[in-house]
């Protein structure tokens, strides 16, 4: 009995640990530049994790190496079963698709290894199933359409999604694309857009 009870206690635990918001920011060519304003205005604190889903197939990511300097908040390039964790940065690797499950980062194959790549679609897929807390969805600066098909299913969960404005991105397909669905709540510049996650993770009233 004393068991069982320890174990509930301990599962409870575990959710609520996972309670806090996830900050995905899908993007690839011009996302640098993105990636860098946005993270020049996000404070150490904030209690969010953001997760940086970088929309290359083969090339090495060197994110992790490039954005610290940048962010307050550290920054890590994701392995195998990385604990999730609030104030800090999280990169995904090249040739992999990004799950979350049990408050952990999963690692795949990458599911379309030809064309153009869907990591962000696909990590935004995982999280409307496996994701307890707040969902912030996104999409910078890059070529073609990743994460536009996930963003309906965001808003469905309750998340809230945002697009880069057109003319502050050096490549406005992505983000196009992300108007386009129809499901974008916020379209706004890196630095608005960093503004607006800090007051959705500390729960502050949502910008009209």
């Amino acid at each position: 009995m004393a068991e069982a009870l320890q174990v509930g206690v301990g599962m409870i635990a575990a959710r609520a640990g996972r309670d806090f918001p996830i900050v995905c920011v899908g993007g690839s060519a011009g996302g640098l530049d993105a990636y860098i304003r946005l993270l020049r205005h996000l404070p150490a604190d904030m209690g969010a994790a953001v997760v940086i889903v970088n929309h290359v197939r083969t090339t090495a990511t060197l994110l992790h190496e490039v954005l610290p300097r940048y962010s307050a908040m550290p920054v890590e390039l994701i392995t195998e079963r990385l604990l999730v964790e609030p104030n800090h940065v999280f990169i995904i690797p090249e040739q992999r698709d990004l799950h979350v499950l049990d408050g952990e980062f999963r690692l795949e194959p990458i599911s379309k290894p030809r064309g153009w790549p869907d990591v962000i679609t696909v990590f935004l897929r995982s999280l409307t199933a496996h994701w307890d807390g707040k969902l912030i969805a996104v999409i910078v600066s890059g070529y073609d359409g990743d994460g536009a098909a996930a963003l309906c299913g965001i808003k469905e969960v309750g998340g809230i999604t945002i697009a880069q404005k057109l003319d502050t991105a050096a490549q406005p397909d992505m983000p196009g694309s992300a108007i386009a669905s129809g499901c974008i709540d916020f379209v706004l510049s890196p630095e608005e857009i960093a503004r607006q996650i800090v007051k959705i993770a500390r729960a502050e009233p949502r910008a009209v």
